[in-house]
């Protein structure tokens, strides 16, 4: 290298290279904690390359790969790929002279599963640590693995701008913490603003309103932050007419050159929107304001459906505290935030590791591959969670890249390699055996890339790319790629199906429509999916056709995300498809089965051909196995209640008794309460649960006798002693007792109980009765747990109000030498 230290640019990491190189020669790793602009990206490498090491550094994006690889061969006045190269998936840029290499995290995992040693490598720089990608966090653990055994040589820094530096020196270190070497920034002051949304206020108006301001107030560049390509797109429609600045998108979806013009710095003012690429590694030079919308975009995996997607999430402080920062890189700065300033001490410190939250298919692979399969032999900063790496396990099985025992295959070997997602791996492979190779990879070249097509329907987004389209380029050159990655065969198939291949990567997304018309699909996996309005495609009447996505009965879907807004999961792409292919692409989804089951009010038995969840043919089971209906009739009393046997007065009188007795003497009384004897149906409703077929023969079933079973013995035989089902008053009528309310009560008409001086018990005297007095015509007309006390004094209130009523009932002045008659007796 002709650059010696002295000469480095004077950023403030210079003064501390040396101590760097001294740390990783002594302790071979170590934690550097820079802040953003202090050059940790660009100077560490080539000071380390000055002491005669072979460097290569690992980034989280290829735009920042490809970014911090041209400013190292900008420092050295030489062209990328000489003494510093870079290297992305299906570009590389270097010579033997390399000395300083610059790769992605993904592309760095994959050499060292082929070269465990790293041969020729001295040290690896692993930047924006805190950014906690999954292939970063991987990519640590490997290397920390690597040195424990075959290269305790290799040097190991970890390099961030903020960073919990403890816990990673912690994690990096052996005997004792990696050491930390800190370079302060000289950063100029960044005055902070707030610009909280107006109600209702979309992100990219909040935005653009910011971005007005900050174009008013400040000098220099403005570069923005927003979650995605998308908002960047309005956002550059809501500043149109802001004729005198060039407004410029950069995001990972651009091609390399518009990438590169967002970088380059201009003549003429210019406000840059951009997403989360431009946080760290980037400098885009002239910025003096930046405006942060807040927002960050995520993937998230939701497990149990079987989606994943794109959720927009706020901020971390440190990411905040970064963004603010790019605007001091130069010189006093203004960062405009758009959220008020009281909201800023709610947001998290750190960003969630991806670790957490991602599909972790790959990773599983990736460490089968390593041979250690549930990871328990790696350091990590945090380790995979036990639920997504099994479920990872489970999908590598199923596609032939795991054995029995959980240990990679050579099969699953050939698609590590490939450096896809495992699934996309087995869609090219398969699915260029079946349909071609040319087939195969343009449409995981599509998959593999998904933000390339901008149509719901597979074969529109195809045809566009291959007639031109936006991005057809890049989209060329990975079709090329993966076709070189595929052997030929001596007889290549005729060009296949396009939905072949996107079944073969995702047949658990294979859906079927619930019903005719409908945009409602049911996927195999069991989640149902809803197509877009735009794919129905309507004649002059109105009605729907064959034509678009929802003209079809059956299709391959390639893009499918959650919304939490959404009652169903929707479609982003799609092909269409139909049964044979269904059944061509996941036969281990095939299943032949008897299900007999509680359906629609009745037991329902019939033999069900399914592709996963989605039934494809059905037929009457004729003779179901009892067991089977016993345990379906079971089912539908659980889902409609007890109130399906048959309850006469009697059998629910008897429940009240029991539930009575439960409460005052407790167990070995049985609890009657819903869910108790629902729990318990199998003991009392035996036999005629097993003698049931049908929801007729449940209804006739006498819920009272079959209660009896429950009785407890010996006590049992004290039942209508404790809880008598009537008692007997004056009269000599007997009257049936009511337990249906907290304190058993007996509803009796007035003239039946004259001169009864107390009330009846229950329950060997523990309970008193609660005397409902009724009138002649049965309605309420006094209720007392005093005999005495009503006689005495409330009897004479009601005889008052009802003797002019009833003048053919007897209603004496004195109640208690009256005597008792049964109803229908007048005086």
């Amino acid at each position: 290298m002709t650059l010696t230290p002295p000469e480095f640019p004077d950023l403030p990491v210079r003064p501390v290279l040396g101590e760097i190189g001294d740390k990783l020669d002594s302790d071979g790793t170590a934690v550097l904690v820079a802040p953003p602009g202090t050059g940790k990206t660009t100077l560490v490498p080539l000071a380390l390359a000055e002491r005669g090491l072979r460097v290569v550094v690992a980034e989280p994006r290829r735009l920042a790969t490809r970014a911090a690889a041209t400013r190292m061969a900008e420092l050295l006045g030489e062209k990328v790929g000489d003494r510093v190269g870079y290297a992305v998936r299906g570009e590389r840029r270097s010579a033997p002279s390399t000395r300083v290499e610059v790769v992605t995290s993904g592309l760095l995992v994959r050499r060292l599963q082929s070269d465990p040693e790293l041969a020729g490598v001295d040290a690896v720089i692993l930047d924006e640590c805190h950014e906690r990608h999954l292939d970063a966090d991987l990519l640590l653990a490997l290397l920390l693995d690597a040195r424990d055994g075959l290269r305790p040589d290799l040097r190991v820094l970890a390099a961030s701008a903020t960073v919990a530096s403890d816990q990673l020196a912690e994690l990096l270190g052996e005997q004792q913490p990696a050491p930390v070497v800190h370079a302060h920034g000289r950063s100029h002051p960044v005055e902070t603003h707030h610009v909280a949304p107006l109600r209702k206020e979309p992100v990219e108006a909040t935005v653009a309103r910011a971005v007005r301001t900050a174009l008013d107030e400040q000098h220099g560049d403005v570069l923005a932050f927003l979650p995605g390509a998308g908002e960047i797109a309005r956002t550059r429609e809501r500043l149109a007419d802001e004729t005198d600045v060039d407004v410029l998108p950069l995001h990972g979806r651009l091609p390399t050159r518009e990438q590169d013009a967002a970088l380059r710095p201009r003549t003429r003012r210019r406000v840059v929107l951009a997403t989360a690429v431009a946080e760290s590694s980037l400098t885009v030079p002239g910025v003096r304001a930046v405006v942060d919308s807040g927002l960050s975009r995520v993937s998230r995996v939701d497990h149990r459906r079987g989606l994943s997607g794109l959720v927009t999430i706020r901020t971390s402080l440190a990411v905040a505290e970064q963004r603010a920062g790019r605007a001091g890189r130069e010189g006093p700065g203004h960062a405009y935030r758009c959220w008020p300033a009281h909201e800023h001490s709610t947001l998290v410190r750190y960003p969630e590791p991806e670790i957490r939250t991602a599909d972790l298919t790959r990773l599983a692979l990736e460490l089968a591959c390593w041979g250690t399969p549930d990871g328990s032999a790696l350091r990590w900063w945090d380790a995979p969670p036990e639920g997504p790496l099994v479920a990872g396990h489970e999908v590598l099985t199923a596609l032939g890249a795991l054995d029995g025992n959980g240990e990679i295959t050579e099969r699953g070997r050939r698609m590590s390699g490939l450096g896809l997602h495992p699934r996309l791996s087995r869609a090219l492979l398969d699915g260029s055996a079946w349909t071609g190779r040319r087939t195969a990879a343009e449409v995981v070249a599509l998959l593999d890339d998904d933000t390339l097509a901008q149509d719901t329907e597979l074969a529109t987004a195809l045809r566009k790319l291959r007639d031109g389209g936006n991005g057809s380029q890049r989209w060329r050159r990975e079709v090329r790629r993966m076709e070189a990655m595929v052997p030929t065969t001596s007889s290549p198939p005729d060009p296949g199906d396009d939905a072949l291949v996107v079944a073969l990567a995702h047949p658990e997304r294979l859906a079927r429509r619930r019903a005719p018309r409908s945009r409602v699909y049911l996927m195999s996996g069991g989640t149902a999916v809803e197509l877009p309005r735009s794919e129905v495609r309507e004649d002059p009447s109105g009605m729907p056709t064959s034509e678009g996505l929802a003209g079809s009965e059956w299709l391959a879907l390639a893009v499918a995300e959650r919304d939490p807004s959404r009652v169903h999961g929707f479609v982003r792409l799609a092909a269409r498809a139909d049964q044979r292919l269904a059944e061509q692409a996941a036969p281990g989804m095939l299943a032949v089965n008897e299900d007999i089951a509680w359906h629609e009010g009745d037991v329902r038995a019939r033999t069900v051909r399914r592709l996963g969840a989605i039934t494809l043919s059905e037929k009457k089971l004729e003779n179901p196995p009892a067991g089977a209906v016993r345990d379906a009739l079971l089912e539908g009393l659980r889902s409609e209640g007890l109130e399906l046997l048959h309850w006469d007065t009697e059998a629910r009188q008897l429940r009240q008794r029991l539930a009575f007795l439960r409460g005052v003497f407790g167990e070995p009384w049985p609890s009657t309460a819903e869910d108790d004897l629902l729990a318990a149906a199998e003991t009392w409703l035996e036999p005629e649960l097993s003698n049931a077929r049908t929801r007729a023969d449940l209804e006739r079933i006498d819920a009272g006798q079959a209660l009896r079973r429950l009785l407890p013995w010996p006590e049992a035989g004290r039942l209508d002693e404790l809880a008598p089902e009537r008692i007997e008053v004056p009269s000599g009528s007997r009257v049936r007792v009511d337990y249906d309310t907290e304190q058993p009560a007996l509803p009796v008409r007035l003239q039946e109980v004259f001169g009864w001086t107390s009330v009846p018990t229950v329950a060997d005297g523990r309970v008193s009765v609660l005397m409902r007095l009724l009138d002649p015509a049965g309605r309420p007309a006094a209720v007392t747990g005093d005999l005495t006390s009503f006689w005495n004094n409330g009897y004479h209130q009601v005889r008052a109000e009802l003797r002019g009523q009833y003048l053919k009932h007897p209603w004496p002045d004195d109640p208690w030498a009256a005597s008792p008659s049964r109803p229908g007796r007048g005086r």
